[in-house]
Order: structure tokens, then C-alpha cells, then sequence
């Protein structure tokens, strides 16, 4: 007895640690002196050894109360031999304390064989009035859900599933390797525990049966590409009496022929006269309330964006925002088919034009000549 370490020493904790601590420091020791991680180190071994005969000690409330009144004394007779003589406890202390690793977390009881049912995704292509305004329609999709005939059971109406003579019924099977002890997935039942020696003829055992689901969708005002709407419960069935998944709703909002979005933004291009831009003039553009009166100021110049204020986007229930814009891009439309009075008229308008009427094409030409001149030289 004199030549062995204090067992509080061996793991590194004091005399009040708690359980929790001392299997904490054991796991940390354990782990780093294992003879499966370190071969052909006796003394490795050796320490591993140590440590697992003071955690047995000071994780066993008797023995404990035993060694802090008597020391090593007072554990005569008490430790089957101890360690050294291989009669201790020394696969039972490492599998409690790396039971739930190794275990898969199912304990002594095995793994829970029932599981949520997969989420689902839908896309969902909407017009842009639709998104815009909100809008509830109808979607069908397929889907497993709950066989009707079995009940879920996957066994045929009468009779029922039998218990798994491999793993008892456990869903898992334990294999051991050294000292570890490692639950791995019963490979005749599949981790389910049970075994259908007569399955259902509608879901060949299955428990699940595809069908086509036909749902309503609120879709609220202001949605956009990308934004998702959950359908909690509306995913597959689960497997052995789990809960069903969710049904994820992404939506798609499908290109417009007027306008674009930018958030909570939409934008329209105006194609005006070359008279509407000279002279202004009032013109009638769409917005998705109806239509509306722009004024075009004299002078106008194409690219030139108008604001019309809220008459945008709401979305206000989707982001928390308030209401978009409308900004209307005018772009000058050059006259076709012109007649030969209406070229003679161009062109004496051209002639009576002098360059403060065209101050940019004047600017862009002067440095065009600045360019050239810089090249020559």
C-alpha cells in the first residue's frame, strides 16, 4: 500500500470534487493513456491503469467514504485483488464513463427508432401583381405520409410486427473491442427493433404510401424572389409514429414586361417624343394600381428618372418596411418613317440650332477634337 499515489493525486482533483469532476478528469486521462492510442508503452499503460482504479474508488460512494477515512488501508479486501491482479471492475468503470459516447447516447435502453419526417421544398412561381398584392392559391405535391391500411405499422391489417431476435428488440447490437464497448445499428431490423415477417400489401411494409397533397398557400403581400413560407407539419411522415417534417414554400417571382423590382422598389422605362422632351408635355404611365399622369418638363433629356412616390412595393407584413417608389426612366424615341416635308423641317431646324442647344454633344466633341489633337502631336 505504501507505494501507491494518492487516488485524488492520480486524477488531479481535490477532496470535495463532485462525481461530474472526477469523471471528467478520469475521461481526460483515460482517453490520452489508452493502450489502444499509445502501443508498446507500458508506461502508458500502466498510468491508464492507475487512473481507472481511482475513478472506480472515487466514484463508488463505499469505497470512497471507506479511503478518505482509512487511505489504501481501508480498501483491503474491498477491490477483488485491485487492478494489478486483473480482478477489479476495470470494464465496467471505463464503459460508464464512455457509455455515452460510444453508445450512440441511447443507453442501456438503445437508440430511439422514431424519427421526423424529412422537410420538403415547393417552388412556388408567382406574376409579379401577385407578389406584389398577396395572393392564396392551391399547390398539390407529393408526398409520404402514413399508410392507411398498416396504420404506419408496415405490417398487413391482423397481424402485427414482432420483436427482433437479433438485438431484442433494442434496434442495436453490441460489439466490444478491448475495452471499449461500441453499439452499432442492428443489421437485421435495421435499428427499428422489429421485424415484419408479413408486411402490408399497400406499402410493402414500408409504413409510408406516396400520395399527391393539395395544400393553400397564404402568400403575403410584398414577397419576393427567394423569400420561403413554412407549412409546419406539411413535410413527409415520420417513420415509426415520428412527427412529420415542414414544408418549405420558396418563391419565384417570374419576370414582368413593364417593370422591374429593386426591393421594395419598381422601375418602368417611358419611351417620350423628341417633341414630348423639347417641349414637355403629360404623359400617362402604368403603375399596378392603374394608370397615372407623369409630366414631362421641357428640355427633358433622355435617362432622366421621375419619382412617383408609393407607388411601389408594400412590404410592410414581409420586412417590416413601409411602401416602395415607382421611378419611371424616359428614353427618347427617335421618329421613323418620316416624310420628306417632315425631313425638309428637321433639317431647317437644324440649321437654325446652334451648339447652346446641344451642350452635350458640344462637350463631347470638344474633347473628342482635345484627343485627337494629342495623338498628332
Amino acid at each position: 500500500m505504501a507505494n501507491k499515489r494518492d487516488y485524488y493525486e492520480v486524477l488531479g482533483v481535490s477532496r470535495d470534487s463532485s462525481e461530474q469532476e472526477i469523471k471528467k478528469a478520469y475521461r481526460r486521462l483515460a482517453m490520452k493513456h489508452h493502450p489502444d492510442r499509445n502501443p508498446d508503452d507500458a508506461k502508458a499503460e500502466e498510468k491508464f491503469k492507475e487512473a481507472s482504479e481511482a475513478a472506480e474508488v472515487l466514484m463508488d460512494a463505499e469505497k470512497k467514504s471507506a479511503y478518505d477515512q482509512f487511505g489504501h488501508a481501508g480498501l483491503e479486501g474491498n477491490m477483488g485483488g485491485g487492478f494489478g491482479g486483473g480482478n477489479g471492475n476495470f470494464g465496467s468503470i471505463f464503459e460508464d464513463v464512455f457509455g455515452d459516447i460510444f453508445s450512440g447516447g441511447g443507453g442501456r435502453g438503445g437508440r430511439s427508432q422514431v424519427h421526423r419526417g424529412s422537410d420538403l421544398k415547393y417552388i412556388l412561381d408567382l406574376d409579379l401583381e401577385a407578389a406584389v398584392k398577396g395572393t392564396n392559391p392551391k399547390i398539390k405535391i407529393p408526398t409520404q405520409v402514413e399508410c392507411n391500411e398498416c396504420l404506419g405499422s408496415g405490417a398487413k391489417r391482423g397481424s402485427a410486427p414482432t420483436e427482433c431476435v437479433q438485438c431484442a428488440g433494442m434496434g442495436q447490437v453490441t460489439a466490444r473491442q478491448g475495452f471499449f464497448s461500441i453499439q452499432q445499428t442492428c443489421p437485421r431490423c435495421r435499428g427499428t427493433g422489429k421485424m415484419i415477417t408479413d408486411p402490408c400489401t399497400k406499402c410493402r411494409g414500408q409504413g409510408r404510401t406516396e400520395e399527391q397533397k393539395t395544400l393553400s398557400v397564404k402568400v403575403p403581400p410584398g414577397v419576393d424572389t427567394g423569400d420561403r413560407i413554412r407549412l409546419a407539419g406539411q413535410g413527409e411522415a415520420g417513420a415509426n409514429g415520428g412527427p412529420a417534417g415542414d414544408l418549405y414554400v420558396q418563391i419565384n417571382v417570374r419576370d414582368h414586361r413593364i417593370f422591374t423590382r429593386e426591393g421594395e422598389n419598381l422601375y418602368c422605362d417611358v419611351p417620350i417624343s423628341f417633341v414630348d422632351a423639347a417641349l414637355g408635355g403629360e404623359l400617362e404611365v402604368p403603375t399596378l394600381d392603374g394608370r397615372v399622369n407623369l409630366k414631362i418638363p421641357s428640355e427633358t433629356q433622355t435617362g432622366k428618372l421621375f419619382r412617383l412616390r408609393g407607388k411601389g412595393v408594400n412590404v410592410t407584413q414581409v420586412r417590416g418596411g413601409g411602401i416602395g417608389d415607382l421611378y419611371c426612366r424616359v428614353t427618347l424615341e427617335t421618329p421613323v418613317n418620316l416624310s420628306r416635308n417632315q425631313k425638309d423641317l428637321l433639317r431647317e431646324f437644324a440649321g437654325e440650332s446652334s451648339d447652346k442647344q446641344s451642350p452635350r454633344q458640344s462637350s463631347w466633341l470638344d474633347g473628342v477634337k482635345k484627343f485627337i489633337d494629342t495623338l498628332t502631336d
